[in-house]
Protein backbone atom coordinates (compact mmCIF):
# COMPACT_ATOMS: atom_id res chain seq x y z
CA UNK A 1 0.00 0.00 0.00
CA UNK A 2 2.95 2.67 0.83
CA UNK A 3 6.54 2.76 -1.01
CA UNK A 4 9.40 4.98 -0.99
CA UNK A 5 10.40 6.72 -3.34
CA UNK A 6 14.27 6.71 -4.22
CA UNK A 7 14.34 9.78 -6.15
CA UNK A 8 12.05 12.15 -4.40
CA UNK A 9 11.16 15.32 -6.31
CA UNK A 10 13.86 17.51 -4.62
CA UNK A 11 12.30 16.68 -1.33
CA UNK A 12 15.80 16.49 0.19
CA UNK A 13 15.76 19.77 -0.69
CA UNK A 14 11.98 20.68 0.72
CA UNK A 15 12.48 19.14 4.20
CA UNK A 16 15.75 21.03 4.86
CA UNK A 17 13.22 24.05 4.05
CA UNK A 18 10.45 22.55 6.39
CA UNK A 19 11.75 24.26 9.41
CA UNK A 20 10.65 27.51 8.14
CA UNK A 21 7.20 26.04 6.84
CA UNK A 22 6.41 24.76 10.10
CA UNK A 23 6.42 28.19 11.87
CA UNK A 24 3.27 29.30 9.80
CA UNK A 25 -0.41 27.31 9.31
CA UNK A 26 -1.69 27.76 5.44
CA UNK A 27 -4.85 29.94 7.41
CA UNK A 28 -5.74 32.07 4.17
CA UNK A 29 -7.64 32.02 1.71
CA UNK A 30 -16.25 29.96 -8.21
CA UNK A 31 -15.43 29.96 -10.92
CA UNK A 32 -15.45 26.42 -12.54
CA UNK A 33 -13.48 26.25 -15.73
CA UNK A 34 -15.04 24.60 -19.39
CA UNK A 35 -13.35 21.02 -19.91
CA UNK A 36 -13.26 18.74 -22.89
CA UNK A 37 -15.95 15.90 -22.08
CA UNK A 38 -14.91 12.33 -21.92
CA UNK A 39 -17.43 9.58 -22.09
CA UNK A 40 -17.38 7.44 -19.51
CA UNK A 41 -15.10 9.32 -17.36
CA UNK A 42 -13.83 7.52 -14.40
CA UNK A 43 -12.20 9.06 -10.78
CA UNK A 44 -8.20 9.40 -10.89
CA UNK A 45 -6.26 8.78 -7.60
CA UNK A 46 -2.36 9.35 -6.88
CA UNK A 47 -0.21 9.09 -4.07
CA UNK A 48 0.99 11.69 -1.86
CA UNK A 49 4.32 11.72 -0.04
CA UNK A 50 3.98 11.94 4.12
CA UNK A 51 6.72 13.32 6.01
CA UNK A 52 7.06 13.96 9.78
CA UNK A 53 9.49 16.28 12.01
CA UNK A 54 8.93 16.07 15.72
CA UNK A 55 5.04 16.54 16.02
CA UNK A 56 5.34 18.67 12.54
CA UNK A 57 3.77 16.66 9.91
CA UNK A 58 3.19 17.48 5.71
CA UNK A 59 1.81 16.05 2.71
CA UNK A 60 2.96 16.40 -0.42
CA UNK A 61 1.87 15.91 -3.93
CA UNK A 62 4.72 15.34 -6.54
CA UNK A 63 4.70 18.00 -9.62
CA UNK A 64 7.04 16.88 -12.32
CA UNK A 65 5.94 19.71 -14.87
CA UNK A 66 5.11 23.65 -15.11
CA UNK A 67 4.43 24.24 -18.76
CA UNK A 68 7.38 22.67 -21.23
CA UNK A 69 10.09 22.98 -17.72
CA UNK A 70 10.69 19.52 -16.43
CA UNK A 71 10.55 19.88 -12.76
CA UNK A 72 10.83 17.66 -9.41
CA UNK A 73 9.18 19.74 -6.15
CA UNK A 74 6.56 18.44 -3.46
CA UNK A 75 4.51 20.87 -2.79
CA UNK A 76 2.50 20.92 0.10
CA UNK A 77 -0.93 19.52 -0.18
CA UNK A 78 -3.01 22.26 1.41
CA UNK A 79 -6.86 22.40 2.16
CA UNK A 80 -6.88 25.39 4.04
CA UNK A 81 -6.31 27.87 1.03
CA UNK A 82 -7.35 27.64 -2.76
CA UNK A 83 -4.65 28.00 -5.21
CA UNK A 84 -1.25 26.91 -5.84
CA UNK A 85 1.69 28.84 -5.23
CA UNK A 86 5.08 28.19 -7.12
CA UNK A 87 9.04 29.44 -6.61
CA UNK A 88 9.84 31.32 -9.68
CA UNK A 89 13.20 30.07 -9.19
CA UNK A 90 14.95 27.15 -11.40
CA UNK A 91 11.45 27.53 -13.55
CA UNK A 92 11.98 31.15 -15.13
CA UNK A 93 15.35 32.01 -16.40
CA UNK A 94 17.49 33.82 -12.90
CA UNK A 95 18.00 36.52 -15.31
CA UNK A 96 14.30 37.25 -15.28
CA UNK A 97 14.09 37.21 -11.19
CA UNK A 98 15.50 40.15 -9.22
CA UNK A 99 14.87 41.57 -5.82
CA UNK A 100 12.40 44.03 -7.21
CA UNK A 101 10.33 41.90 -8.72
CA UNK A 102 10.03 39.20 -12.08
CA UNK A 103 11.29 41.44 -14.61
CA UNK A 104 9.73 41.79 -18.46
CA UNK A 105 8.13 44.08 -20.95
CA UNK A 106 4.43 44.26 -21.74
CA UNK A 107 1.64 42.86 -19.89
CA UNK A 108 2.36 39.04 -19.83
CA UNK A 109 5.33 36.75 -21.61
CA UNK A 110 5.74 33.07 -22.46
CA UNK A 111 8.30 31.92 -21.20
CA UNK A 112 9.33 27.53 -21.06
CA UNK A 113 5.36 27.11 -21.65
CA UNK A 114 4.29 29.43 -18.71
CA UNK A 115 2.15 32.73 -19.30
CA UNK A 116 3.81 35.19 -16.48
CA UNK A 117 1.27 37.99 -16.33
CA UNK A 118 2.22 41.60 -15.11
CA UNK A 119 -0.19 41.14 -12.10
CA UNK A 120 1.52 41.46 -9.55
CA UNK A 121 -0.05 40.39 -5.31
CA UNK A 122 1.13 39.37 -2.05
CA UNK A 123 -0.26 36.54 -0.20
CA UNK A 124 -0.08 35.72 3.03
CA UNK A 125 0.05 33.14 5.34
CA UNK A 126 -0.58 32.97 8.79
CA UNK A 127 -3.01 35.86 11.23
CA UNK A 128 -1.77 38.61 13.52
CA UNK A 129 0.56 36.95 15.80
CA UNK A 130 2.72 35.16 12.91
CA UNK A 131 2.36 36.07 9.19
CA UNK A 132 4.70 34.62 6.54
CA UNK A 133 3.94 36.49 2.69
CA UNK A 134 5.14 35.54 -0.80
CA UNK A 135 5.64 38.43 -3.36
CA UNK A 136 5.03 37.45 -7.36
CA UNK A 137 2.83 36.83 -10.06
CA UNK A 138 -0.39 36.15 -11.58
CA UNK A 139 1.03 32.89 -14.15
CA UNK A 140 -0.63 30.23 -16.11
CA UNK A 141 0.31 26.93 -17.38
CA UNK A 142 -0.19 23.38 -17.79
CA UNK A 143 0.81 20.92 -14.25
CA UNK A 144 1.91 17.90 -13.95
CA UNK A 145 1.01 16.06 -10.98
CA UNK A 146 1.92 12.93 -9.80
CA UNK A 147 5.01 10.02 -10.75
CA UNK A 148 5.92 7.77 -12.36
CA UNK A 149 3.64 5.89 -10.46
CA UNK A 150 0.37 7.53 -11.73
CA UNK A 151 0.54 11.50 -13.50
CA UNK A 152 -1.73 13.31 -14.90
CA UNK A 153 -1.94 17.10 -16.17
CA UNK A 154 -3.98 20.14 -15.02
CA UNK A 155 -4.78 22.13 -17.95
CA UNK A 156 -4.13 25.93 -17.93
CA UNK A 157 -4.30 26.24 -13.86
CA UNK A 158 -3.96 30.20 -12.94
CA UNK A 159 -1.48 30.33 -10.05
CA UNK A 160 0.90 32.62 -8.15
CA UNK A 161 5.03 32.43 -9.28
CA UNK A 162 6.61 34.07 -6.22
CA UNK A 163 9.64 35.55 -6.09
CA UNK A 164 10.48 36.04 -3.19
CA UNK A 165 9.50 34.82 0.92
CA UNK A 166 9.86 36.95 4.02
CA UNK A 167 8.75 35.49 7.32
CA UNK A 168 7.20 37.09 10.33
CA UNK A 169 10.81 38.69 11.28
CA UNK A 170 11.57 39.70 7.94
CA UNK A 171 13.87 37.47 7.01
CA UNK A 172 14.08 36.27 3.15
CA UNK A 173 13.53 32.40 2.96
CA UNK A 174 15.19 29.80 0.29
CA UNK A 175 13.64 29.38 -2.85
CA UNK A 176 10.76 26.78 -2.64
CA UNK A 177 10.10 27.36 1.17
CA UNK A 178 7.07 27.43 0.63
CA UNK A 179 5.47 25.85 -2.94
CA UNK A 180 1.79 25.05 -2.00
CA UNK A 181 -1.18 22.98 -3.72
CA UNK A 182 -4.49 24.66 -1.77
CA UNK A 183 -7.08 22.73 -2.98
CA UNK A 184 -9.86 24.76 -0.44
CA UNK A 185 -13.24 25.95 -2.43
CA UNK A 186 -12.83 29.33 -2.94
CA UNK A 187 -10.97 31.65 -4.67
CA UNK A 188 -7.65 33.71 -3.49
CA UNK A 189 -9.06 36.87 -1.89
CA UNK A 190 -5.58 38.55 -3.14
CA UNK A 191 -6.24 37.76 -6.71
CA UNK A 192 -9.60 36.15 -7.81
CA UNK A 193 -8.26 34.58 -11.09
CA UNK A 194 -6.06 32.14 -8.60
CA UNK A 195 -8.47 28.91 -7.36
CA UNK A 196 -7.75 25.53 -6.31
CA UNK A 197 -5.28 23.26 -9.74
CA UNK A 198 -7.59 20.40 -9.44
CA UNK A 199 -10.91 22.46 -10.58
CA UNK A 200 -8.42 22.10 -14.25
CA UNK A 201 -8.48 18.24 -14.04
CA UNK A 202 -11.03 17.01 -17.26
CA UNK A 203 -13.78 15.75 -15.23
CA UNK A 204 -15.46 14.46 -18.16
CA UNK A 205 -18.84 13.18 -18.09
CA UNK A 206 -20.45 11.20 -14.59
CA UNK A 207 -18.00 12.87 -12.74
CA UNK A 208 -18.89 15.84 -10.15
CA UNK A 209 -15.87 18.12 -10.36
CA UNK A 210 -14.09 17.89 -6.77
CA UNK A 211 -11.62 15.24 -4.72
CA UNK A 212 -11.50 13.31 -1.82
CA UNK A 213 -8.92 12.52 0.83
CA UNK A 214 -8.59 9.58 1.95
CA UNK A 215 -7.44 8.56 5.70
CA UNK A 216 -3.57 9.18 6.47
CA UNK A 217 -1.64 6.75 7.16
CA UNK A 218 -0.02 7.18 10.77
CA UNK A 219 2.77 5.05 10.25
CA UNK A 220 3.91 6.59 7.19
CA UNK A 221 4.96 10.04 8.87
CA UNK A 222 8.31 10.25 9.43
CA UNK A 223 11.69 11.69 8.63
CA UNK A 224 12.65 9.74 5.25
CA UNK A 225 8.92 10.81 3.13
CA UNK A 226 6.90 7.90 3.18
CA UNK A 227 5.00 7.71 -0.73
CA UNK A 228 1.28 6.13 0.33
CA UNK A 229 -0.30 5.04 -2.12
CA UNK A 230 -4.04 6.02 -3.37
CA UNK A 231 -4.43 9.34 -0.91
CA UNK A 232 -5.73 11.45 -3.43
CA UNK A 233 -9.29 11.05 -5.77
CA UNK A 234 -9.40 13.54 -8.17
CA UNK A 235 -13.33 13.11 -9.20
CA UNK A 236 -16.41 12.62 -7.25
CA UNK A 237 -18.95 9.44 -8.42
CA UNK A 238 -22.47 10.05 -7.49
CA UNK A 239 -22.11 7.18 -4.89
CA UNK A 240 -19.54 9.80 -3.10
CA UNK A 241 -22.23 12.03 -2.95
CA UNK A 242 -25.28 10.37 -1.62
CA UNK A 243 -23.81 6.49 -0.40
CA UNK A 244 -20.53 6.98 1.00
CA UNK A 245 -21.23 7.79 4.18
CA UNK A 246 -19.69 11.19 3.59
CA UNK A 247 -22.07 13.96 5.68
CA UNK A 248 -22.31 16.78 3.56
CA UNK A 249 -22.05 20.66 4.18
CA UNK A 250 -23.50 23.40 2.19
CA UNK A 251 -20.65 26.15 1.92
CA UNK A 252 -21.71 29.81 2.04
CA UNK A 253 -20.53 32.16 -0.65
CA UNK A 254 -18.55 35.70 -0.21
CA UNK A 255 -18.24 38.16 -2.41
CA UNK A 256 -14.43 38.65 -1.52
CA UNK A 257 -12.87 34.58 -1.73
CA UNK A 258 -16.26 33.09 -2.88
CA UNK A 259 -17.03 29.60 -1.44
CA UNK A 260 -15.78 29.47 1.78
CA UNK A 261 -14.51 26.35 2.94
CA UNK A 262 -15.47 27.30 6.64
CA UNK A 263 -17.87 24.90 8.78
CA UNK A 264 -20.22 26.37 11.86
CA UNK A 265 -20.77 23.73 14.81
CA UNK A 266 -20.03 23.87 18.12
CA UNK A 267 -16.63 22.54 19.97
CA UNK A 268 -16.17 21.08 23.78
CA UNK A 269 -13.30 21.04 25.69
CA UNK A 270 -12.92 20.17 29.02
CA UNK A 271 -16.06 21.98 30.54
CA UNK A 272 -16.12 24.30 28.24
CA UNK A 273 -18.59 24.66 25.33
CA UNK A 274 -18.58 27.31 22.45
CA UNK A 275 -19.88 27.78 18.81
CA UNK A 276 -17.50 27.51 16.51
CA UNK A 277 -15.90 28.32 12.22
CA UNK A 278 -14.85 25.68 11.55
CA UNK A 279 -11.18 24.83 8.74
CA UNK A 280 -9.91 21.68 8.16
CA UNK A 281 -6.87 22.19 7.62
CA UNK A 282 -3.81 19.97 5.68
CA UNK A 283 -1.61 22.95 5.85
CA UNK A 284 -1.64 22.90 9.56
CA UNK A 285 1.29 20.98 10.54
CA UNK A 286 0.65 20.54 14.55
CA UNK A 287 -1.57 22.58 16.27
CA UNK A 288 -4.99 22.64 16.53
CA UNK A 289 -6.67 26.40 17.36
CA UNK A 290 -9.87 26.61 19.11
CA UNK A 291 -10.93 30.57 18.66
CA UNK A 292 -12.68 31.69 21.81
CA UNK A 293 -13.42 35.38 22.52
CA UNK A 294 -13.56 34.41 26.22
CA UNK A 295 -10.69 33.37 27.00
CA UNK A 296 -7.51 34.82 28.47
CA UNK A 297 -4.40 35.59 26.88
CA UNK A 298 -2.61 33.64 29.50
CA UNK A 299 -5.05 30.32 28.56
CA UNK A 300 -2.51 29.10 25.59
CA UNK A 301 -1.83 25.44 24.71
CA UNK A 302 -4.28 22.79 26.70
CA UNK A 303 -2.47 19.97 29.26
CA UNK A 304 -2.19 16.40 27.42
CA UNK A 305 -5.28 13.88 28.10
CA UNK A 306 -7.39 16.97 27.72
CA UNK A 307 -10.98 15.71 25.51
CA UNK A 308 -12.26 17.67 22.68
CA UNK A 309 -15.39 17.21 21.17
CA UNK A 310 -16.46 18.78 17.87
CA UNK A 311 -20.25 18.74 16.15
CA UNK A 312 -20.93 20.84 13.15
CA UNK A 313 -24.66 22.22 12.47
CA UNK A 314 -25.06 18.73 9.91
CA UNK A 315 -24.24 16.46 12.98
CA UNK A 316 -21.07 15.41 12.01
CA UNK A 317 -18.97 14.77 15.35
CA UNK A 318 -15.61 13.65 16.19
CA UNK A 319 -13.49 13.59 19.97
CA UNK A 320 -10.05 13.40 20.62
CA UNK A 321 -7.56 13.28 23.39
CA UNK A 322 -4.58 15.37 23.63
CA UNK A 323 -1.33 14.30 24.27
CA UNK A 324 2.21 15.72 24.88
CA UNK A 325 3.25 14.82 21.69
CA UNK A 326 0.20 14.32 18.82
CA UNK A 327 -3.27 16.12 19.36
CA UNK A 328 -2.25 19.41 20.16
CA UNK A 329 -4.25 22.20 20.70
CA UNK A 330 -4.54 25.06 22.20
CA UNK A 331 -6.96 28.15 22.87
CA UNK A 332 -6.67 31.25 21.63
CA UNK A 333 -8.68 34.90 21.47
CA UNK A 334 -9.49 36.19 17.85
CA UNK A 335 -9.37 39.55 19.51
CA UNK A 336 -5.43 38.29 19.65
CA UNK A 337 -5.01 36.85 16.23
CA UNK A 338 -7.49 38.88 14.52
CA UNK A 339 -9.02 35.20 12.84
CA UNK A 340 -12.12 33.94 14.09
CA UNK A 341 -11.78 30.77 12.54
CA UNK A 342 -11.05 27.28 14.94
CA UNK A 343 -8.60 25.31 12.68
CA UNK A 344 -8.47 21.39 12.89
CA UNK A 345 -4.89 20.50 11.99
CA UNK A 346 -3.55 17.80 9.84
CA UNK A 347 -3.88 15.40 12.79
CA UNK A 348 -7.78 15.13 12.26
CA UNK A 349 -6.86 13.62 8.97
CA UNK A 350 -5.59 10.93 10.50
CA UNK A 351 -8.95 9.27 11.56
CA UNK A 352 -11.29 10.85 9.33
CA UNK A 353 -12.02 11.12 5.50
CA UNK A 354 -12.17 14.50 3.69
CA UNK A 355 -14.22 15.53 0.18
CA UNK A 356 -14.53 18.55 -1.59
CA UNK A 357 -17.45 18.81 -4.05
CA UNK A 358 -16.76 22.57 -6.35
CA UNK A 359 -19.65 21.68 -8.57
CA UNK A 360 -21.85 21.86 -6.03
CA UNK A 361 -20.70 23.63 -3.69
CA UNK A 362 -19.98 21.50 -0.70
CA UNK A 363 -17.30 19.69 1.85
CA UNK A 364 -18.32 15.74 2.99
CA UNK A 365 -16.80 14.45 6.12
CA UNK A 366 -16.48 11.00 6.83
CA UNK A 367 -15.28 9.11 10.26
CA UNK A 368 -12.86 6.37 9.57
Amino acid sequence: MKKTEPSLFKLQVVICLLSALFLYACKKDSTTPSVKAVVNATPFTLGLYEYANGSNKRIFIPITQIGTQTVNYGAIFDTGSPGMTMDATDILPATMITAAGIQFTGDSTIVNGITVTSKTATISYGDATGTTKEYGNLAYANVTIGNSLGNTILKRVPFFLYYKIIDNDGKQLPAHSADVFGVSPGTSNTRSEILSPLRFYDFGTGLTNGFKLATLSTGSFNSTATYVSNLLTIGLTSTDLSSAGFIMHPLTNYTNGGYSPNIPGTITYGSTTIAAQFLFDTGTPSITVIENKLATTALGQLPANTQVTLTTDKGFTYTYSTTSTGNLTEIQNPNNTQDFRTVLSIDFFLKNEYLTDYGNHQIGLKNN
